[in-house]
């Protein structure tokens, strides 16, 4: 490779390592936990590995593959501390003898590798000795590179409060020397659900940046598509990994239409729907078959006009409603009184305001904006959703779907100062000026 200028090099050097680092540091930390066992030794370790990268590149230029650049330097720190600290090495010597005199459990094979580092380190921060919320908030940091604003923001609590449980978490793995493996039989089971909601909010995401210049993140969606695949394939009987998979093979199928070319957000009704991709669809398509085919509480196809039996898990539902979309050649087309159904059977297994929120939408669409507003506006008080820019958004949308213009113009003002993320703040404003002056 040709040697760069050297007044380049420190632009494109900071250019690149923001990109680089943001991308694999859920690998590098992976990578690093195995050795050391520790996921918050691991993470330091890995931001080390930065600070080497911040150093050399601008001097050296940006190395071919900076991504294994990141993951030698920090694999090598791992080893030296091993190597330095004798608690550690009578650790690793341990671990030794377990590997030769322990036989692995049988498992069936796994055509994305059941080696695979980040699925363990996806299982480890998921362990039960967590709660709920700090193995999701641990998960994300971790796993998803997300910041502790941003999953604050997923979560709808104070970012101080994310921060504690992730340092906490921290702490308690380390402490309880929580091992680095994918469990099998039982242990497995008791950690899914965890592992299910923490890829779907890294999808999301993915999918719609909390904050930032970029509405998309494709190396997220990316991550938690595969992750959701591996589980899948993992628990073939488990119709709620299949349903994860269904719900976001179809959510990544939109991705190429959900942006014009400048980057701009495109609202579904807008979308261009020969860009979405058929091959996602029709994955996404048999993967809910397969979730149905394993579960006895669904009794036909979901989003394709059956009725269930009784109801599905969350993510099941989900998918099927994402079918109703796919199934639907032009937004005219969307069978909104199945989707505004299963939002209802949805509300009625996972209750949450953001579930009736997005009720609202489907019942404004099935049986009108007033009825859709009425539903909106018993959500105005509760105080999960004050700070929520989707809120204001909806109401602002069947605002000026009644001709109510003035006041739907507020609401979109409102929504646009309360997202983060730039390009949906140029969105909600654009639909504030649509409302007039």
């Amino acid at each position: 490779m040709e040697p760069q200028p050297a007044a380049a090099r420190p632009v494109e050097a900071a250019h690149a390592i923001e990109t680089v680092f943001r991308l694999e540091a859920p690998r590098v930390i992976a990578g690093v936990t195995r050795i050391v066992r520790d996921v918050g030794i691991a993470e330091e370790l890995a931001q080390d590995a930065l600070v080497a990268a911040l150093e050399q590149w601008p001097r050296d230029g940006v190395p071919d593959n900076p991504g294994a650049w990141l993951m030698v330097t920090a694999r090598r720190r791992a080893v030296d501390l091993v190597r330095r600290k004798e608690a550690y090495a009578r650790k690793l010597a341990e671990i030794g003898r377990d590997l030769r005199t322990t036989a692995p459990p049988e498992e069936p094979a796994d055509p994305d590798g059941i080696d695979d580092d980040l699925l363990r380190l996806l299982f480890t921060t998921c362990h039960p000795v967590l709660s709920a919320e700090a193995r999701t908030a641990l998960t994300l940091r971790l796993l998803g590179g997300l910041t502790t604003a941003e999953i604050a923001r997923a979560y709808l609590v104070p970012e101080p409060t994310i921060a504690q449980r992730i340092v906490r978490a921290k702490r308690t793995l380390a402490r309880k020397n929580i091992a680095f493996e994918v469990p099998y039989g039982p242990d497995r089971e008791a950690r899914l659900g965890s592992v299910l909601d923490v890829i779907y909010l890294i999808f999301n995401e993915g999918y719609a940046a909390t904050a930032g210049d970029d509405w998309l993140r494709p190396g997220l969606c990316e991550d938690a598509l595969r992750l959701a695949r591996v589980l899948a394939a993992l628990m073939p009987k488990e119709p709620e990994a299949h349903g994860l998979a269904a719900l976001l093979e179809f959510q990544a199928s939109r991705a190429a239409a959900r942006t014009d070319p400048d980057g701009h957000p495109v609202l579904l009704k807008d979308q261009n729907r020969r860009r979405w991709n058929r091959l996602l669809i029709a994955r996404g398509i048999r993967a809910l078959g397969r979730a149905g085919a394993v579960s006895p509480r669904l009794s036909a196809p979901l989003g394709q006009g059956g009725s269930p039996s009784g109801v599905p898990g969350p993510y099941v539902l989900q998918a099927a409603i994402a079918a109703c979309h796919a199934h639907a050649h032009t937004y005219e087309d969307t069978d909104w009184t199945a989707i505004a159904a299963l939002y209802g059977l949805l509300a009625a297994r996972s209750p949450s305001p953001v579930v009736e929120l997005n009720r609202a939408v489907a019942v404004s669409m099935a049986q009108g904006p007033a009825a859709g507003l009425a539903l909106v506006d018993a959500l105005t008080a509760e105080p999960s959703l004050r700070d929520y820019h989707l809120l204001p958004s909806v109401r602002g949308d069947l605002l000026a779907r009644l001709g109510r213009t003035a006041e739907a113009r507020e609401e979109f003002v409102r929504a646009a100062g309360l997202t983060r993320n730039d390009r949906e703040r140029q969105l909600l404003l654009g639909r504030a000026a649509e409302c007039g002056a």
